[in-house]
């Protein structure tokens, strides 16, 4: 037992160790998740608060997912817009269903189908709320999360993923992880409290749109910065005079240097992260309202709910102040 225990670590980690170039790191997607919970109304915050920790948790499980065992998952955090040209909003598929009979499973499969599965992960979690399948709604809520933070990182809407095709490979971690890790703590991430989507559709396209048009400014402000900064200033260098490199096989960047780029994008981090709570919200928010707003107080013990009222409070207290507290994210950087 012990044996299978160890290995089952050792596949975790070997698992996560390979995360970090694809999605937003775990410490932005777990603020961005809780932030969210705060985000919610009366109606629906406790039932989510009570289960705050299994949210942010789950947050970033779909990544881990992706690599332990499902091999379709893949597809559904990004989509490289560049390739589907959409000549107009009109252009483009309604539903997966639609985009599978234009595209072919095959080219979704290599250039992503986020923006549709948002939509699919919509429809199953006001499913949820209506049938008040309690362990759904938690899954399908913190998947969502997921696939949202994911639509409001630029290069999860882009080709040029990893900067690979323009000789800046690295910059997809540095970007949503290292950047926030380092500089995260002084964000505000206070938001208007959730709001109802009229059209989901339009909204996640909406989220796609202007997330990709961040993708040229990003990749434009790091690339002048690395024909004017010697290898050795752009990064922290080991006794051999080779970038060092995270757990995770990433370079770390110098601090000097990743702080001179945060500046200069003029706080498009931050923004993609605000942007993400109040989607987020947003979204669950809407499923429960299209769900009939069924009744959730009564999903759990009111003891559970009473007991963790007091710290409910702070948390909302310190969120309005723009802070999240009481998270300790694992560091990638």
């Amino acid at each position: 037992m012990k044996k299978k225990i160890l290995s089952a670590v050792a596949t975790l980690y070997f698992v996560s160790a390979s995360l970090s170039a694809i999605a937003w790191g775990v410490w932005a997607h777990e603020h961005t998740s809780k932030a969210a919970i705060l985000a919610l109304p009366k109606e629906m915050a406790p039932f989510f608060y009570n289960h705050g920790d299994f949210i942010v948790c789950e947050s970033t499980v779909p990544d881990v997912r992706k690599h332990l065992y499902d091999k379709s998952e893949g597809p559904r955090h990004f989509i490289d817009l560049e390739w589907f040209n959409f000549k107009s909003g009109s252009d483009r598929p309604v539903t997966i269903s639609e985009a599978i009979a234009r595209y072919g499973k095959d080219s979704l499969d290599k250039y992503g189908i986020l923006p549709w599965h948002i939509q699919d992960i919509m429809a199953k979690l006001t499913d949820a709320f209506k049938n008040r399948r309690k362990t759904e709604i938690l899954f399908l809520a913190a998947d969502l999360g997921h696939y949202v933070a994911d639509a409001h990182m630029p290069l999860h809407t882009s080709i040029n993923h990893d900067g690979q095709l323009t000789g800046q490979v690295g910059i997809h971690a540095f970007w949503e992880s290292q950047l926030p890790e380092l500089f995260g703590k002084n964000y505000n991430l206070y938001t208007s409290d959730a709001r109802y989507i009229k059209n989901v559709s339009k909204t996640t396209w909406d989220i796609i749109d202007s997330t990709h048009s961040l993708v040229n400014t990003m990749l434009r402000i790091e690339a002048k910065m690395k024909k004017d900064n010697p290898e050795d200033k752009q990064y922290v260098m080991d006794q051999n005079g080779r970038p060092k490199q995270n757990k995770f096989g990433q370079p770390i960047h110098a601090y000097e240097y990743a702080h001179v780029y945060h500046e200069l994008l003029n706080s498009m981090v931050e923004r993609q992260m605000k942007s993400t709570v109040a989607f987020i919200s947003d979204f669950w928010y809407t499923a429960w309202v299209n769900a009939g707003k069924p009744d959730m107080a009564g999903m759990d013990p009111d003891y559970v709910t009473e007991r963790n009222n007091a710290s409910y409070q702070e948390d909302l207290k310190a969120w309005k102040k723009g802070k999240v507290r009481g998270l300790r994210s694992d560091k990638e950087f």
